[in-house]
């Protein structure tokens, strides 16, 4: 039996953040669960590296493209490396064996009448690489992105998706497992009934692309290209590798704003190219904060470096998978994985683990009981409807209902073990057989959760399991060929240390707010530095100026944030009804008093935003000079009214 899960592979025109290293958790896990339990798996990540977002990414940085996408894919490696992912493969889509698969693959549709020359003018979203359907032509937005649309118009090669209607709704009849969950489904059959166009599937305004056989003036449309990766990483239609036949069709693991991509266009592709279509597309939902998609401009974004210094990458994957409900739209903060760590691994998992262990040492000299008069049965029986309802929900994906199964498990052991009550046990003698029994039971359920959940806490699994004494890695071991109360040898416990420390929440959470403050205080003169410094890295046009909205303002009061070195919070007259606060990263340069009477220039239209429980209502604009970006303030030289707009 074999099992192939892939994730999508990720844009290399920003940083690693936690919404790829969700899905990415995610499938490393199940990889584990299905090894643990002899299935033959293979797990495919890898980045996407072409198109025109990639080329804007690495002209406004200032570097070549190629050196752009290296220095990308290192920081991702290096992101996944550090949350413990362990993938088979890792795809590139510059990677030679791809580009020439990719090549292949569009020669086979061209030669099967799919492809046609044409020429294509449309409302072009660079951010979903993708044309858009607008309402309104005056001022089209992107509603994934809420940033405006390009006008495009240019020769273009199609893809005949519109002769595709009919087999791809036959496809999700037959098959109404495809797509997953039931919503996703529904809205992906409600689209393909409405009627499909012909996909533009080359771009002539593109040079960062794989060339279209024949016509190098055009390169290939980049979803084409990303999307074929799920096989050419197997090696069809290349000579790199031989496992096609061996794992291919797969389980895709999407997030749902790349629905229609997955589920669309991907298998019209295939169904045109004779290939067998994936096994199974499940969409997750999104990671919320405070009820909206985390986003850089939001200041909402829960930052990989923030967690990698404050959590481990255990308490991370366990928090990801118990906490959002796989398919769904999750809340995800700081406090919650917290509260997670501190009730479901400290005082959970950890401290069954410790209890026991301290109770084997204690009365039994670190030899764990196996008791003559047999384990109690109804912690046995606990355990194995924890066992059956884990293994089912992790089949069926449902991460958090597995957990949570498996800490109904872990429940009811420290109930028995509360009502028992052993420490009193252990001071009578002729109660020493039952004391054997409570022990034994308790060390006996501990070995077959480790087993349980060592998919979703390989290192802190390995940690426990050594301390029970055992041997091995309990990944290896499969938990379904696992027998309660088998022979386990002579053996000792080995060293007990705590699994799960709890967390100081106060503590950590300054520290975080403490960063994240200090992050939020950089940005104007971070942008500023490089306007000033750099000439010519991008260019904005009219449309996008005049929706900043600078005004003219006067400071009415000033004062230093408390336990924030480099914050000022300022009231400042802007010409309107009510004075406004805003917060600025200056008290390094400028004393509050200084400040008071001074005529400034501010973002009048930024959303609010809260630094140490402050909320600031604009920005002030200053330049950045020298090498330590000391803070210049912009002003006037004649009389300005406050309230005045900057054109």
């Amino acid at each position: 039996m074999t099992f192939y899960v892939t994730t999508p592979i990720y844009y290399v025109n920003g940083k690693p953040h936690i919404g790829h290293a969700y899905t990415t958790m995610v499938a490393d896990s199940l990889t584990r669960f299905k090894r643990q339990r002899g299935v033959d798996a293979f797990f495919l990540t890898g980045t996407d590296e072409h198109g025109i977002n990639i080329e804007r990414a690495a002209e406004k940085r200032g570097v070549p493209v190629r050196q752009h996408v290296d220095e990308i894919v290192d920081e991702f490696k290096s992101a996944f490396s550090l949350l413990g992912v362990e993938s088979d493969r890792w795809i590139r889509t510059t990677d030679d064996f791809h580009e020439a698969a990719v090549q292949k693959l569009w020669r086979i549709l061209d030669e099967r009448g799919h492809i046609y020359k044409g020429r294509y003018e449309g409302w072009f979203c660079a951010g979903c690489n993708e044309f858009k359907d607008v309402e309104d032509e005056s001022e089209p937005q992107c509603p994934i992105h809420l940033r405006p649309l390009e006008r495009v118009a240019e020769e273009s090669y199609f893809f005949r998706l519109s002769e595709f209607q009919k087999p791809l709704l036959e496809h999700y009849e037959k098959h109404p497992d495809f797509i997953r969950p039931e919503s996703r489904r529904n809205e992906v059959i409600s689209f393909v009934s409405g009627g499909l166009k012909d996909l533009s599937v080359s771009r002539a305004s593109v040079k960062w692309g794989i060339p279209v056989p024949n016509d190098p003036q055009h390169t290939i449309y980049v979803w084409l290209d990303a999307l074929s990766n799920y096989i050419t990483a197997l090696g069809w239609g290349n000579d790199k590798y031989k496992d096609f036949d061996r794992y291919w069709p797969a389980l895709h693991l999407i997030g749902k704003d790349i629905l229609r991509f997955h589920t669309v266009y991907w298998p019209a592709f295939l169904i045109a190219a004779g290939v067998e279509l994936p096994r199974q597309v499940f969409v997750h939902g999104m990671l919320l904060r405070g009820g909206q998609k985390m986003g850089k401009s939001l200041g909402n974004a829960i930052a990989l470096d923030v967690l990698h210094r404050h959590f481990t990458r255990d308490q991370i994957r366990y928090f990801l998978l118990r906490e959002v409900v796989f398919g769904q739209d999750g809340e995800v903060t700081y406090e919650g994985l917290i509260d997670r760590v501190n009730s479901d691994l400290a005082n959970g998992l950890g401290n069954l683990a410790s209890r026991t262990l301290t109770m084997v040492r204690n009365y039994f000299d670190g030899r764990p009981p196996r008791p003559a008069d047999g384990f109690d049965a109804d912690v046995r029986d606990a355990i194995a409807q924890a066992k059956a309802r884990f293994e089912e929900e992790f089949e069926s994906l449902n991460f958090s209902r597995a957990l949570d199964a498996a800490w109904s498990g872990i429940a009811a052991v420290d109930k028995f073990i509360t009502d028992s009550a052993p420490w009193k046990l252990a001071k009578d003698e002729s109660a020493r057989s039952r004391l054997e029994s409570v022990i034994g039971t308790a060390y006996e359920a501990l070995r077959h959760v480790v087993l349980m959940v060592a998919p979703v806490l390989p290192d802190a699994t390995r940690e426990i399991w050594s301390q029970l004494g055992l041997e091995g890695d309990p990944l290896t071991i499969n938990p379904n060929e696992t027998e309660w109360g088998e022979s386990l040898g002579s053996f000792e416990i080995g060293e007990i240390r705590i699994a799960f420390p709890k967390i100081d929440k106060e503590k950590v959470m300054t520290e975080i707010n403490s960063e994240h403050e200090q992050k939020q205080a950089q940005p104007e003169q971070k942008t500023e530095t490089a306007a000033a410094q750099t000439e010519g890295v991008s260019h904005i046009t009219i449309d996008d100026f005049v929706k900043v909205e600078l005004r003219a303002a006067t400071v009415m009061e000033a004062e230093r944030v408390p336990k924030a070195d480099k914050l000022l919070r300022l009231v400042i007259d802007v010409g309107e009804s009510q004075p406004r606060q805003i917060l600025a990263g200056i008290a390094e340069y400028y004393a509050p008093e200084t400040m008071v009477g001074r005529k400034i220039i501010v973002v009048a239209n930024l959303a609010p935003r809260k630094l140490r429980g402050l909320e600031s209502n604009g920005m002030l604009l200053a330049a950045s000079v020298g090498e330590t970006g000391r803070p210049v303030l912009a002003t006037f030289t004649e009389d300005v009214p406050n309230g005045a707009r900057l054109k």
